[in-house]
C-alpha cells in the first residue's frame, strides 16, 4: 500500500489540534484536514478555557505534553480560581480568552509544527481494507484520496449538522459555516450506532450598547497564574478585563413562555437530546417555573472587539423574540444584537463502540475524539484528542496504548465514563464524577502525569528535571516543617500559636486557622522556597488523613483494574451470568474486571461469576493474566 501519510486527523477543533500535534511531535507524518483553516481552534460557544473539573483537564493535557494550556496562557484576558472558599479537591482555574487571538495562535502553532501538513477540504468517506476492516485513508469532497495507516475523527458539531433559529433551519455546524456531510451516513453504513445530539449558543451583542451600571462587575483575580507547568514564571503578566453579571426578569420569562410554540425544540423540529447541565433559556423557564430570575454573565470576546457573549441565555427562539426578551434584562435594554442565538443538531457515535484507547471496535486504526463521541466542552474535546493522537501513535508502533485510570487523572474518568457507560446527552465532566478527586487536584497534574508524557515522547528531559527539582523542594519543605518545633519565644511573637506550644510546624499547619505564610518567619529555610511548592506542601499537610484514606481506596480499585479480561473471552460459555449482564459485556467488551463492574445494569453477583470463570481460564484460550494488552486494537 502506498502511504501518503502515517496519520490523518479530520477536523481542526480543539480535539483535532491536540491529536495532530501529538502525532506530529512523535515523529509521524501527519495531515490535518479541515473545512476552513481560518477556523482552527475556534471557540464556537463561550470564550473561556477551564472551570470546575475542566481546569483539571487542561493542566493534565499540559502535563502529558499537549497544547491547550500554553495557548490559553498567551491569550487569556481574565483569570480566576473557582471555589476558593471550598476544599482543594473542587477548586479549579478558569480564564476568559481573547477568542480571535486564541484561534490565530492555535493555527500558527500547527503551521510551525514539524511533520504536520494542514489541508483545507471536507472528508466525505473512509478508505478501508475490506478484508479485515482496517482503515487505509480518506476521500475528500473534491475527490482527493489520501492514504494513511491511522485516522482520527474529530468533527465536533459538524457531522450532518443543522442550524435552527425559530422557524428557520439550514445545514450548518456553526452559524455561517457548512456542515460535514457524508461521514455520518458512511458511519451508519459501516454498522456504527450513530445518534443525534443538540447544543446551542446565546446571542452576541455590542458592548457599547450595554448599560454596565445596572450590572454587577465581576473582576478577575489580581494574581494571574499560568495553566502550563512549563511557564517561565509562576505568575503571568496578562491584561484583566471585567465580566458583568445580570439577571432575567419575570417579563423575560413571560415573553419566552408565550413564544414556546415557535421554538424548534418545543415545536418538534429538533429530535436530538440537549445538554442537561447547560440548558437553553427556554428549558430553564419550562423546567423551573418557580424561579423568578436566572443569571446571565456578560463576557468579553477579546481585546480587539466590542463583541460580548451572553453566557446563560442560550436560545433558538426566533430572532425578533430573542431581541424582545433580551431587552427586558437589566443593562440590556438597548442591546444591539450582532449574532442571534441558535441551536445546532448533529450526529455522534455512541462511545461504547470505542476501546479505552478511543480506537473504534469496528474499524482498526480509526480513532474518534471530542464531540464526535458525545461530549460537550473544549476541554473534554482536547483531552480526548490528545489521547486519541497518542494512541494512534502507539497503534502505528504496534505498542500497547496509553490508558489512564480513574484513579490517576480526570482524563481517565472522562474516557472511562464514555466507553463504559456511553451517553444519551452531551456529556460534561464534573468533579463529582471522580471518586478519587482529592488525589486529582489541578495543582498535582504534573506530579501525576508528566513522567508519562516523557515516556511517550511529548515531554523533554528538561521538564523531567524540573519535576524532580519540584519533588525535592516539596520534600525539603516537609522535612523543615517536621524538624522545627514551636518554642515559647515564638508564642510571644504570635500568641495565637500558644495552643500548639512544643509541637512541630507540621503539626501547627494542620490547624485550619494557620497558613504556610504564617510560618515563614519561623524558619529561614522556608522563606527561600518556591511559593507553589509551599502551597502544595500546605495542602498535603492539612489533608494528609483524607489523602491516605483515599489512597487505600485507590489500592482496592487498582486490584480490580489489574484483573484483565482477554479480548477473546466468550461470555456465552460463562454459565451463571444473567442474560442482561451477558448482553452488556458482549456489547462493551470490558478490558478489566474493574471496568466490567462499572457497566450500567451489571450486578455484583455477575462480577463474582465472571471472576470465577476468569480464574479457571474458561471462555478463552488465554487466562486472566494472559491479556495481550490490545496491541493491535487499542485495549488496556
Amino acid at each position: 500500500m502506498i502511504v501518503d501519510f502515517d496519520a490523518i486527523v479530520i477536523g481542526g477543533g480543539h480535539a483535532g489540534i491536540e491529536a495532530a500535534g501529538a502525532l506530529a511531535a512523535l515523529g509521524y507524518n501527519t495531515m490535518l484536514v479541515t473545512q476552513n483553516l481560518d477556523c482552527i481552534g475556534k471557540m464556537s460557544c463561550n470564550p473561556a478555557i477551564g472551570g470546575l473539573a475542566k481546569g483539571n483537564l487542561v493542566r493534565e493535557i499540559d502535563a502529558l505534553g499537549g497544547r491547550m494550556a500554553r495557548l490559553i496562557d498567551q491569550t487569556m484576558i481574565q483569570f480566576r480560581i473557582l471555589n476558593r472558599s471550598k476544599g482543594p479537591a473542587v477548586q479549579a482555574p478558569r480564564a476568559q480568552a481573547d477568542k480571535a487571538h486564541y484561534s490565530l495562535l492555535a493555527k500558527q502553532t500547527l503551521e510551525q509544527t514539524a511533520n504536520l501538513t494542514l489541508f483545507q477540504d471536507t472528508v466525505v468517506d473512509f478508505l478501508l481494507d475490506g478484508a479485515d476492516s482496517t482503515i487505509q485513508g480518506v476521500l475528500t469532497e473534491r475527490g482527493r484520496r489520501f492514504r494513511s495507516r491511522a485516522v482520527v475523527l474529530t468533527t465536533g458539531t459538524f457531522l450532518e449538522a443543522t442550524i435552527f433559529i425559530g422557524e428557520y433551519n439550514a445545514p450548518g455546524g456553526r452559524l455561517g459555516e457548512p456542515p460535514a456531510c457524508g461521514l455520518g451516513t458512511r458511519l451508519r453504513e459501516m454498522g456504527f450506532a450513530v445518534g443525534r445530539l443538540k447544543t446551542g449558543t446565546p446571542a452576541r451583542g455590542l458592548r457599547s450598547s450595554l448599560n454596565l451600571e445596572r450590572m454587577e462587575e465581576q473582576r478577575g483575580d489580581l494574581i494571574i497564574l499560568p495553566f502550563s507547568f512549563s511557564a517561565e514564571s509562576d505568575v503571568l503578566n496578562r491584561p484583566s478585563v471585567s465580566c458583568y453579571l445580570t439577571y432575567t426578569t419575570p417579563e423575560t420569562h413571560r415573553i419566552i413562555r408565550e413564544n414556546l410554540h415557535r421554538s424548534p425544540l418545543y415545536g418538534g423540529k429538533i429530535k436530538g437530546v440537549g445538554p442537561r447541565y447547560c440548558p437553553s433559556i427556554e428549558d430553564k423557564v419550562v423546567r423551573f417555573p418557580d424561579r423568578e430570575r436566572h443569571q446571565i454573565f456578560v463576557e468579553p470576546e477579546g481585546l480587539s472587539t466590542g463583541e460580548v457573549y451572553l453566557n446563560g441565555i442560550s436560545s433558538s427562539l426566533p430572532e425578533e423574540v430573542q431581541e424582545r426578551f433580551l431587552h427586558t434584562v437589566p443593562g440590556l435594554e438597548k442591546l444591539e444584537i450582532l449574532r442571534p442565538g441558535y441551536a445546532v443538531e448533529y450526529d455522534f457515535i455512541n462511545p461504547t463502540q470505542l476501546y479505552p484507547s478511543l480506537e473504534t471496535k469496528r474499524i482498526r486504526g480509526l480513532f474518534a475524539a471530542g464531540q464526535t463521541n458525545g461530549t460537550s466542552g473544549y476541554e473534554e474535546a482536547a483531552a480526548q484528542g490528545l489521547m486519541a493522537g497518542i494512541n494512534a501513535a502507539c497503534y502505528l508502533q504496534g505498542k500497547p496504548p496509553l490508558i489512564l485510570s480513574r484513579a490517576e487523572a480526570y482524563i481517565g474518568v472522562l474516557i472511562d465514563d464514555l466507553v463504559t457507560l456511553g451517553t444519551e446527552e452531551p456529556y460534561r465532566l464534573f468533579t463529582s464524577r471522580a471518586e478519587y478527586r482529592l488525589c486529582l487536584r489541578h495543582d498535582t497534574a504534573d506530579l501525576r502525569l508528566l513522567e508519562k508524557g516523557h515516556q511517550i515522547g511529548l515531554q523533554n528531559s528538561e521538564a523531567v528535571e524540573a519535576l524532580k527539582a519540584k519533588r525535592r523542594g516539596i520534600d525539603e519543605i516537609r522535612e523543615l516543617l517536621r524538624q522545627r518545633n514551636l518554642h515559647e519565644r515564638d508564642c510571644k511573637k504570635f500568641p495565637v500559636f500558644r495552643k500548639h506550644l512544643g509541637g512541630t510546624l507540621e503539626h501547627v499547619l494542620k490547624d485550619p486557622e494557620v497558613h504556610i505564610e504564617d510560618l515563614l518567619s519561623f524558619d529561614e529555610g522556608l522563606k527561600d522556597k518556591n511559593s507553589e511548592w509551599l502551597h502544595l506542601s500546605e495542602l498535603d499537610v492539612k489533608y494528609e488523613g483524607y489523602i491516605k484514606r483515599q489512597e487505600k481506596q485507590v489500592e482496592r480499585f487498582r486490584e480490580l483494574e489489574d484483573l484483565k479480561i482477554p479480548r477473546d473471552f466468550d461470555y456465552d460459555t460463562a454459565t451463571g451470568l444473567s442474560a442482561e449482564s451477558r448482553l452488556k459485556f458482549k456489547e462493551i467488551r470490558p478490558l478489566s474486571v474493574g471496568q466490567a463492574s462499572r457497566v450500567s445494569g451489571v450486578r455484583s453477583s455477575d462480577i463474582a461469576v465472571l471472576l470465577v470463570h476468569l480464574r479457571r481460564g474458561r471462555g478463552t484460550q488465554g487466562n486472566v493474566q494472559g491479556h495481550d494488552n490490545g496491541k493491535a486494537h487499542g485495549g488496556a
